[in-house]
């Protein structure tokens, strides 16, 4: 791991921030080649793993943004907090915003409950852009971390920034899965299942980049920009995610997986961070 940290840190931060989230979709393209292996998927199964899912995102928003942002604020009292309340309520109204315009479908949802603008889109690309929505935050929160890094700012650290990686990555793999399963089951081929499955983690390595490059132009944003990630963030787990797994009998099961996945990425944030 400390190889990996070294590397990171002899790099341009952008390319750095390109690299990892290469890396978060990467996981995301092998929970879904799954789809290759497997015929179905248990529901209790799927509704553990999006648990995880939230649980990672919950913890990310909280150990590697809210509180370097908090911590890297000028001032005392409540002028120190200003920027990181204002950042994280300008991260959920963006994904709020998204969330009215973008046709998508949650996993557990029927067709009839799509969001969104109105459309004739497929099922599958309903899907598709449902988890897509997730992976925004997801990807500009790495970038902005490893350009929060590169412009010297303190609480920004590329363990922190490698950590949040890794979490993102790990609750990826059972979403490329999440998606690409309920895929096959509706009659598409196994390979495109996994083409859709990937493609909905597309987006990360791009907001990796705008988010790195955006607070190494400007970086009096970055306490601002970190906020706005886990503000998107934390809007995508109570408005998307747990709904999900709250639609069967496994909510129990879901709830220890997000128990499960905030200590791992508590865990790996603190540890390496």
């Amino acid at each position: 791991m400390e190889e990996i940290i070294q590397y990171f840190e002899s790099i341009d931060p952008i390319l750095a921030a390109f690299y990892a989230t290469l890396f978060t979709w990467g996981l995301t393209a092998a929970g879904a080649a799954l789809v290759f292996f497997f015929k179905g998927m248990n529901r209790a199964v799927l509704d553990g793993m999006l648990g995880f899912t939230g649980g990672v995102m919950v913890a990310a928003s909280f150990w590697s943004l809210l509180a370097p942002g908090i911590e890297m604020s000028e001032g005392e009292g409540f002028v120190k907090v200003i920027p990181a309340a204002v950042g994280f309520l300008l991260g959920a109204a963006f994904i709020f915003g998204l969330d009215k315009v973008l046709p998508h479908l949650h996993i557990n949802f029927k067709e009839s409950e799509a969001e969104g603008v109105k459309t004739p889109w497929h099922r599958t690309t309903l899907l598709t852009l449902a988890i897509t929505l997730h992976n925004i935050p997801e990807g500009l929160a790495v970038g902005v971390l490893f350009g929060g890094v590169a412009a010297g700012f303190d609480g920004a650290t590329i363990g922190g920034a490698v950590a949040l990686a890794l979490g993102i990555g790990l609750q990826n793999f059972p979403e490329g899965f999440a998606v690409a399963m309920p895929l096959r089951r509706q009659g598409l081929s196994r390979k495109k299942s996994f083409m859709y499955g990937q493609a909905s983690a597309m987006v990360e390595p791009i907001a990796a980049v705008l988010g790195a490059w955006a607070v190494l132009t400007f970086e009096p944003i970055l306490p601002y920009a970190l906020s706005f990630a886990a503000g998107a963030m934390i809007f995508v787990v109570v408005e998307e995610v747990i709904p999900e797994t709250q639609r069967d009998k496994y909510t129990d099961i879901a709830t220890m997986g997000f128990i499960g996945g905030f200590i791992i990425m508590m865990m790996l944030d603190v540890g390496l961070g």
